[in-house]
């Protein structure tokens, strides 16, 4: 299963070369999450209403090795933005992908954008 997780890797905005369109604005539910499928990568899409923000991370949960972060509930911790892995409980920031519970697992993240209604995930 270690396999799986290397195949994600962060991107940071300067790093896109590719604006993938994930889906319409109005396909997401508010403060919700999905996953959408990039070049056999499952990538968890999340809308966060409360923050008028977007984030996406791997949808790969790092301790468990299932692919169930975009049904993960988010919410903040102080100013930092996170989802919980419903399997486990454990704790994500959705900026950085940092475990916030301390452990050594982390997600990858990725730049989202909207633009005309389309919300589009950065990818290298």
């Amino acid at each position: 299963m270690t396999e799986d997780i290397l195949e994600y890797r962060t991107v940071l905005p300067a790093q896109v070369t590719t604006w993938y369109p994930a889906c319409r604005v109005e396909d997401f539910p508010k403060d919700g999450g999905l996953c959408i499928s990039y070049r056999g990568l499952q990538i968890a899409v999340f809308n966060f209403t409360r923050r008028q923000k977007w984030y996406a991370t791997q949808n790969l949960c790092p301790h468990k090795h299932q692919m169930i972060l975009s049904r993960g509930m988010i919410g903040s911790e102080g100013d930092e933005p996170k989802v919980a892995c419903p399997f486990h409980k454990k704790t994500f920031s959705l900026k950085t992908g940092a475990n916030l519970n301390g452990n050594e697992c982390e997600l990858a993240t990725y730049p989202v954008k909207v633009e005309n209604g389309t919300v589009l995930v950065g990818f290298a």
